[in-house]
């Protein structure tokens, strides 16, 4: 699979990741699935809804929100394609807590952030029997 992603969103989901720092930070990802590709066109920014101290390596984004953006989606003619979120100091790589919780036709944008500062993003995908993540080519537009 191949993920599109706009580079003013990609700009966005950066921005999230810094300000969120040194939490995680998360949100949803709206756009179209064509065949094998996924076309982000919008996000969604939430807040990491999970408790205080679990911040710094953990997200969680409520029910109520995903029905927030099912609802933002489908007024906007597009689907939720997938979650982003950040890593502060650690690697883009989805963590073993990340595989538990993922949906499998999610794709999972993840981005490094650095001291403060986002590095890179990269994209994954649960295989169906849940047992690990594929990556996924992220393709800029």
């Amino acid at each position: 699979m191949t993920i599109e992603i706009e580079y003013s969103l990609l700009k966005q989901i950066h921005a999230n990741g810094e300000a969120a720092y040194p939490e995680e930070g998360a949100g949803l990802m709206l756009g179209l699935v064509e065949g094998e590709r996924k076309r982000a066109r919008a996000i969604l920014e939430l807040t990491n809804a999970r408790e205080a101290t679990a911040r710094h390596n953990r997200y969680l984004i409520t029910p109520q929100e995903i029905l927030h953006g099912e609802h933002q989606a489908a007024h906007m003619g597009l689907d939720i394609i997938g979650v982003f979120h950040s890593h502060p100091d650690h690697p883009n790589q989805p963590s073993e807590y990340d595989r538990e919780w993922a949906i499998p036709w999610y794709s999972y944008v993840i981005t490094n952030v650095n001291a403060g500062k986002a590095v890179e993003s990269r994209s994954w995908m649960l295989e169906e029997d849940h047992a690990c993540f594929q990556e996924e080519l992220i393709e800029l537009l």
